[in-house]
């Protein structure tokens, strides 16, 4: 989806693992079916989203109106571009201006939306309908969107993260096929960079951690990192994954020049979400991105051709080439909703029929989130898209797992990241302990 709707920057996730802390000691209703309104009587909704695009925005006002037609007795007010921190405090506080339905793009604060009970159990709901989530919904979506038993959201469309590269910068550098392994792939990077003083004419790739979309989670579904051990507690210091995932990227960053050249060309770049992303104006020749960044660089009319394929994995993973991190929005009833069944009636709807789903997934060019609806004949077949659609259903492509503190223990590693690329910290293995200890004690305190 476009970049109103994206929470990848670490501030982003900042703030959204900060507000919905407090979730924690709020009252927010129970989480239990606990819902007695008839679904048949005439009502009115009130229906949370984060979209604010104008395409967004038309795309599931479409579908609220669809919905509207086969349930006459319910009526959806829609509320447009909510933050998660409108959003965190709506469901911590209720009151009749609060929502009863709400989506959000915050996949890794699920554990907190359950855990807290801010979101409903949707379970009775589902087994009510006769739905079961595992066949209904992609199983790698299906997990990420419940925490230790409880599943109280359900996948709204998803995302899927490969390589977009520049054709023309391939064919220029002699490079006939993307790369499918991280040595390919760092060979692939220096060949088409271009040096330009103490700076780049064209980078092959932007592999800093602060860079757009290049984030420790990003990357970690490449490399299977696990981030929590079974007992619930960091074990980044004991997973070889985290390890070989800091040693690549250190060494590429160094190769290409190290932190601080490469820092100095990020910071001058354009906007992530505007006409003057550096993939956009070929100062990058090769972006790990969503699905959405296609029809953004279609919509640019860019002045090359693009291609896009599977990010790169490890060697010893060359087995598993085709998989790649999934996220997604995620559908809810608030757990202080008064409409808990009436609520259920548009969560179904939005998330499990068909032709809603798939009219909007072309709509803002996002990947379905059922299993039908990755199968319609409907479903948009442009080559691009399809690549990102057929990394979703990998059945290794994963999601970092949930926990009770949201999103803070991707942070914290992210944070590690940092100071080893820029060579604050050095001792690979030190800095690991640490960053288990931090985020133990962090969650410790997040109950």
């Amino acid at each position: 989806m476009p970049g109103t709707r994206r929470k990848t920057t670490a501030i982003a996730l900042a703030a959204a693992a900060s507000s919905i802390a407090l979730l924690a000691t709020a009252c927010t209703g129970s989480n239990d079916a606990g819902a007695t309104d008839d679904p048949k009587a005439k009502t009115t909704l009130t229906f949370w989203h984060g979209w604010s695009a104008p395409g967004e925005v038309k795309a599931i006002e479409e579908n609220i109106k669809s919905f509207e037609a086969k349930n006459p007795n319910i009526t959806v007010k829609v509320v447009k571009g909510i933050t998660d921190d409108k959003l965190n405090q709506a469901l911590r506080t209720g009151g009749s201006n609060a929502p009863d339905v709400v989506s959000s793009f915050t996949t890794d604060n699920v554990g907190r939306f359950c855990s807290s009970k801010a979101l409903t159990d949707l379970k009775p709901f589902l087994d009510k309908s006769g739905i079961d989530p595992e066949k209904t919904f992609l199983p790698q979506m299906a997990k990420y969107t419940q925490h230790d038993g409880t599943r109280c959201t359900v996948p709204l469309l998803g995302d899927a993260y490969g390589l977009y590269y520049n054709k023309d910068a391939f064919e220029e550098a002699g490079i006939t096929a993307p790369p499918k392994t991280l040595s390919e792939f760092d060979a692939v990077v220096k060949k088409l960079t271009k040096a330009k003083g103490d700076s780049f004419e064209r980078l092959g790739f932007m592999p800093l951690f602060g860079g757009y979309e290049t984030t420790v989670e990003h990357y970690g579904a490449g490399f299977g990192v696990t981030y929590l051990g079974p007992d619930g507690k960091s074990n980044t210091a004991q997973d070889p994954a985290v390890k070989a995932l800091f040693t690549w990227q250190k060494k590429l960053v160094d190769e290409l020049g190290g932190f601080q050249k490469l820092n100095k060309f990020r910071t001058a770049l354009g906007d992530e979400w505007g006409p003057k992303h550096p993939f956009h104006t070929g100062q990058v020749a090769m972006q790990l991105d969503g699905e959405w960044r296609g029809k953004m660089a279609s919509d640019a009319k860019l002045p090359f051709e693009i291609g896009a394929a599977p990010f790169p994995v490890p060697d010893a993973q060359a087995a598993d080439y085709g998989k790649g991190y999934l996220s997604g929005t995620i559908l809810g009833i608030a757990g202080t909703s008064e409409k808990k069944n009436a609520a259920w009636e548009l969560v179904k709807y939005l998330s499990t029929d068909t032709d809603a789903v798939v009219s909007f997934a072309n709509a803002i060019h996002n990947v379905p989130s059922t299993v039908e609806a990755l199968n319609s004949p409907k479903l948009s077949d442009d080559p691009l898209y399809r690549t990102f659609v057929d990394i979703a259903q990998h059945p290794k492509s994963t999601h970092a797992p949930s926990s009770v503190n949201g999103g803070a223990f991707l942070l914290t590693l992210q944070d590690s990241g940092l100071a080893y690329e820029k060579g604050a910290e050095n001792d690979l293995d030190a800095l690991l302990k640490k960053n288990d200890a931090q985020v133990d004690k962090d969650n410790e305190q997040a109950g």
